[in-house]
């Protein structure tokens, strides 16, 4: 194929691609030659639309029906997008409320909600801790049903909390001597160090601290010394996914949703696709590697340096048919301000 042939056929390819993100229909030639642009005949595009059928970038839904792109054809879309910049109003919207989410965990949760919010799609968020995290502090308070409250605090003011049901009843009292323990002998040592060395001192236990260790080890099983070195994610408009023009079949929503309820899979989703530097925005489309349930969906994010040394992640998942510029400049403009905080 000729070169001005080949991007006289990528031209109406994504013509038809930004059609059907309008219209969600089957897009016929007739379409294509009235929105101008070509200076081809209905008979024309017909013709460069069965080409385009036998190169994998359109399929042909029924036999007098236009033609519906595929995931290729996303793909070969997406690559001529340019930046462009948000509504005003959407821009002053973003840069607001992140400025007030006075903690990182509360600016991670603002902007997965802002991106479902401006896309009306599935917006993560999320912040991969350092290798070298450090312990700050931890607090452990008593509630109702022989329940708990673990709260750490890492060395880059990051806090977590969780609450754990120990089936046995542990006073406040013996909380805090479990407390002062951790706080007293491991603030400002890495996690891992600090799991290696509560089982060297286990295993010589002193009569002083027996007790103390004996509940420690009950909220070691309960991952307090795993909160620090966990991701922080958030994920918000799965939603979204079943409002969406495009029906999905009930079994495989069921399946969608239990993918992304688990955050292995959306951590390894973000690490896999968002390969790209700070700056610089990533699209991936059709995600069945990570999940088959995910085959249909296309993710686009932006990686993020924090001040505090940490990576964050704000990406959109959404339907293939969905606006790729709206979403791209959404992303961007939300990891650009995250980044400037």
């Amino acid at each position: 194929m000729q070169p001005t042939q080949q991007s006289r056929n990528r031209a109406i390819l994504h013509s038809i691609v930004e059609a059907y993100i309008a219209s969600g229909e089957p897009v016929a030639s007739r379409t294509i030659s009235r929105a101008g642009g070509s200076n081809l005949s209905p008979a024309s595009i017909r013709n460069v639309m069965a080409d385009l059928v036998d190169e994998g970038y359109l399929a042909q839904p029924h036999t007098s029906a236009g033609r519906v792109p595929t995931a290729k054809a996303f793909e070969s879309y997406v690559q001529i997008l340019t930046n462009r910049r948000l509504a005003s109003a959407d821009m002053h919207r973003v840069r607001t409320e992140l400025r007030l989410a006075d903690t990182l965990e509360a600016k991670v949760e603002c902007s997965s909600h802002l991106l479902t919010e401006l896309t009306r799609n599935v917006g993560i968020a999320a912040v991969i801790p350092l290798p070298s995290q450090t312990l700050l502090h931890v607090e452990l308070v008593a509630l109702s049903d022989d329940r708990v409250l673990m709260v750490v605090e890492t060395s880059d003011r990051m806090v977590r909390n969780k609450v754990v049901d120990l089936n046995v009843t542990v006073k406040q009292d013996q909380l805090n001597s479990i407390r002062n323990y951790v706080n007293d002998n491991f603030s400002g040592w890495k996690f891992n160090d600090i799991r290696h060395e509560l089982k060297n001192r286990t295993a010589q236990e002193t009569a002083k601290y027996h007790s103390i260790l004996v509940n420690l080890e009950l909220f070691y099983q309960k991952g307090l010394l795993d909160m620090g070195s966990a991701p922080e994610v958030h994920l918000e408009g799965a939603a979204n996914l079943v409002a969406g023009d495009t029906p999905i079949p009930r079994e495989k929503l069921r399946e969608m949703f239990r993918t992304l309820q688990e955050k292995r899979r959306l951590i390894e989703l973000l690490d896999r696709f968002l390969e790209n530097g700070s700056g610089e925005v990533s699209v991936k489309v059709g995600l069945r590697e990570i999940h088959s349930s995910l085959e249909d969906l296309s993710l686009i994010g932006f990686s993020v340096n924090l001040p505090t040394g940490l990576t964050a992640k704000v990406a959109v998942l959404g339907p293939l048919r969905m606006n790729y510029a709206q979403v791209v400049s959404a992303v961007m403009h939300v990891g650009e301000t995250l980044e400037s905080l």
